[in-house]
């Protein structure tokens, strides 16, 4: 069977370590790469809250700005990723469970269907984006929205292009990590004995899925009425 390697020591299910490892125990081990996976998205949750913050501040010091913002998206497909992305955690939750059982099969396939799910999320904000700079949205001398408060509407724009820019990043470093989970598992790596990895990769995804939840009224429900 394929094992894991560390630093060169091949480990059939992840149950023993070699001298040469840092770690005292596979608990250990694993413990350490959950522990360091959440200080990671606690440090990923303060990049992002103070944008929420920031943005929060805006849309009330610039409400009638920042709703013009708003009305202009596309709310249609905003609430069409929204369920997207919802489905895809959802999908990637069974990836979890499989690997707890040692089913190498249905990780496969539960990460790949996430996986692909994670792609139409980007294709349609692609579309999204390719619509906004059509249609001059972009913040800069050519910016289409007028009105009283239409610096309000730029600067929404500054944060929607830098929050949703950032948000693609982890979407794409998160397909990523699963289509990786999606190798290994081909491979026959996981077992009830040794199934970090998958975890790891599931809080990670369940973050992106969280600030996209925080997004999505921020961005498209906001001032909408």
């Amino acid at each position: 069977m394929p094992g894991w390697r560390i630093r060169g020591c091949r480990m059939s299910d992840g149950s023993t370590l070699d001298h040469h490892s840092p770690y005292e125990t596979p608990l250990h081990r694993d413990e350490s790469a959950l522990a360091g996976m959440w200080l990671f998205l606690a440090s990923e949750a303060l990049l992002f809250g103070g944008l929420f913050l920031v943005c929060l501040i805006y849309s009330h010091t610039r409400a009638g700005g920042w709703a013009l913002g708003v009305r202009h998206t596309n709310l249609a497909i905003g609430a069409v990723n929204t369920l997207i992305l919802i489905t895809s955690s959802a999908v990637f939750t069974m990836a979890v469970e499989a690997a707890r059982r040692g089913d190498n099969r249905r990780v496969v396939r539960a990460g790949l269907g996430a996986a692909a799910l994670g792609l139409a999320f980007l294709a349609l904000k692609g579309i999204e984006w390719g619509q906004e700079f059509g249609e001059n949205l972009f913040p800069g001398p050519h910016f289409a929205l007028h009105g009283p408060d239409f610096g309000g509407a730029e600067l929404f724009y500054s944060f929607y292009f830098l929050a949703t820019f950032l948000h693609g990043m982890h979407m794409v470093v998160g397909i990523g990590l699963i289509l990786w989970i999606c190798r290994k598992a081909h491979r026959q790596a996981f077992s009830p004995a040794w199934n970090t990895p998958v975890d790891v990769v599931g809080l990670y995804w369940s973050f992106v899925d969280l600030i996209w939840m925080l997004l999505f009224p921020l961005l498209y429900l906001i001032g909408r009425a």
